[in-house]
């Protein structure tokens, strides 16, 4: 059963317990287009729910769960994998990430599968004799892998609250990796832009490159045996494959090989945490975010309760006045997240003072009304709070987002990655599942600029066990205490600002999901001191006004990928969408 914008035209007929008697496409041919620059929502029509990714595959699939009987937290690990075949530059089984629950009980849980150092890692293992960064030994190749966590996450989500079995739910995923599916134009792109990583490695030439050496193109099929002979043994040890088995083996003989620090222990003793969500509130809605390691969370909830001081609606849509308030309230956010975040389970983090309303009134307080304030005069935390690290800020920009609602009212809000497209760039021999670069979350070296032109800091240093900062910021939003919107994206440092701004679209300028997502975006990172706009989203006219304020307007690409669901509080008909900027 696929969703009506999938046309199938070679389809393989499984009997599935999941799906009875299904035909399942893998949809070798003939995707039509998702969307177009406006569209209707998606919309539940068989009254089961659904599930919106970054991946058509992966949407009917969890659709497809859904309509089974599956609960949303057995949809949400079915797409995950189905994510880690069709979307390999950040869905994956050999990286790590982030997942919100509410349950139709009203409880809200947050998981924790974020990757750890190595016990063999050390503050500075990036650096060389003379304490200079070595060159992409933190971005590419096995020193640069954490210990992953996104098998053990959909497991320990699995068992606690699905409902099917982990081999059922691989099925689907199975399928894809041994028949193949259609690559689009824009996986062709980001495989050519990691070519030359590929290159590197034996296996990721195998896998991801033809044998002339030349990238998968548009239309063409890949297909991924070892992928699929991976996801068997899954289906018949379960998790203790990948963290103690025959899969761990591999993956640590393959790390060691090529100079990596990982070992079986670290494997074998990675544990997922289990954390209570941050709770926010903004006009009378209730927002449940992530909280640290994600540091996203907390600032997504900084910014709204700055500008919750000012009638935004009133100021209007991407008039030159919201967007300043905006922007400030984001400069102080990221100033205040470079300064004060980290792993909470080795430093302690002022979450109180950082998400209390009467700090967000001081910082609106100190916005000047027609002028920007230059980053270099933002003081973190206004003074008030005491600082031992020098700032930091980095998260690989390819990670995936993916939102489900049930028919009962259960939600899942799912953020994870590789960190850096197609993550180290190297897959595992025989296995065919790529390795995550997450060590270069960490802050290779004090006051060292990273790839992003980001000033490293103190809180993020590297130890072992430790998991690195990030600001994959998977969220809710309640209206009555009611399951409102499930949302969430990938973005680097951008992800903040990007579900901040679906948020006020939604609930200051009451727009439809679909507006609200598609709507134009901006970014304020603090450092640099730029205001990063995408082309062609806001006129030159506000464009001239904020340079007489004093901002420097950068145009940039797409910021984003946000695929999100909405509940409608009269009729309870559940409603989905999926962001034209789509990075697959």
């Amino acid at each position: 059963m696929l969703l009506s914008y999938l046309k199938p035209l070679d389809c393989i007929v499984r009997q599935n317990r999941i799906f009875g008697i299904l035909t399942l496409c893998v949809i070798l041919f003939g995707i039509t287009h998702i969307h177009a620059a406006s569209y209707v929502p998606i919309k539940d029509r068989e009254g089961s729910g659904l599930a919106m990714t970054s991946s058509p595959y992966a949407n009917a699939i969890g659709k497809a769960v859904l309509d089974s009987g599956g609960n949303a937290i057995d949809a949400a690990v079915a797409v995950s994998y189905a994510l880690a075949v069709t979307h390999p530059a950040a869905g994956n089984i050999g990286g790590g990430g982030f997942a919100l629950i509410h349950l139709a009980n009203g409880e809200d849980i947050a998981l924790d599968f974020r990757e750890v150092a190595p016990k063999a890692a050390s503050r500075d293992m990036f650096l060389d004799s003379r304490g200079e960064v070595i060159p992409n030994a933190a971005v590419t190749g096995y020193l640069s892998v954490g210990v992953p966590g996104s098998v053990k996450g959909m497991s320990a989500m699995l068992d606690k609250y699905g409902t099917k079995t982990l081999s059922e739910l691989l099925e689907p995923a199975v399928m894809l990796a041994e028949k193949g599916f259609m690559v689009t134009q824009r996986q062709q792109e980001t495989m050519q832009e990691v070519q030359s990583d590929f290159a590197k490695f034996e296996s990721s030439s195998k896998y991801f490159l033809k044998e002339n050496g030349e990238v998968y193109k548009d239309g063409d099929i890949l297909i991924q045996k070892d992928l699929a002979k991976t996801l068997r043994i899954l289906q018949k040890e379960g998790e203790s494959a990948f963290y103690q088995g025959e899969i761990a083996k591999a993956m640590v003989s393959d790390i060691q090989k090529g100079g990596g620090i990982l070992t079986l222990q670290d494997l074998k003793d990675y544990e997922v945490k289990w954390r209570k969500p941050l709770h926010g509130s903004y006009r009378g809605y209730d927002i449940i975010t992530m909280p640290p390691p994600s540091s996203g969370g907390a600032h997504i909830l900084e910014i709204l309760n700055i500008i919750e001081n000012a009638d935004m609606a009133k100021l209007g849509f991407a008039s030159s006045k919201s967007i300043h308030l905006l922007t400030e309230a984001m400069r102080q956010a990221q100033a205040d997240r470079s300064s004060f975040m980290g792993d909470p389970d080795f430093i302690d983090l002022p979450l109180d003072t950082l998400l209390s309303k009467e700090y967000a009134r001081e910082v609106y307080r100190s916005i000047k009304t027609n002028r920007a304030t230059p980053s270099d005069r933002i003081i973190p935390g206004l003074g008030k709070i005491k600082q031992n690290n020098n700032p930091n800020l980095h998260e690989g920009s390819n990670t995936t987002h993916f939102s489900v609602v049930d028919k009962w009212g259960n939600a899942v809000s799912v953020t994870y990655t590789l960190n850096r497209r197609y993550g180290s760039g190297a897959a595992v021999s025989g296995y065919g599942f790529l390795l995550n670069d997450q060590m270069e979350n960490f802050s290779i070296k004090v006051g060292y600029p990273n790839r992003h032109g980001m000033i490293e800091g103190t809180n993020n240093a590297i130890a072992p066990n430790k998991r690195p900062l990030s600001t994959m910021s998977p969220t809710m939003i309640l209206k009555d205490g009611k399951l409102y919107v499930v949302l969430g994206s990938p973005g680097s440092g951008k992800i903040i600002s990007v579900v901040a701004q679906v948020i006020v679209n939604l609930i200051d300028y009451k727009m439809d999901l679909v507006t609200a997502v598609e709507s134009p975006r901006f970014h304020m990172q603090w450092q640099p001191d730029t205001l990063d706009i995408e082309k062609f989203s806001i006129n030159k006219d506000t464009q001239e006004i904020l340079k007489r304020m004093g901002y420097k307007v950068v145009e940039t690409d797409t910021m984003g990928d946000v695929n999100a669901i909405l509940i409608d509080p009269k009729t309870g008909i559940i409603y989905g969408t999926l962001d034209p900027r789509r990075k697959i």
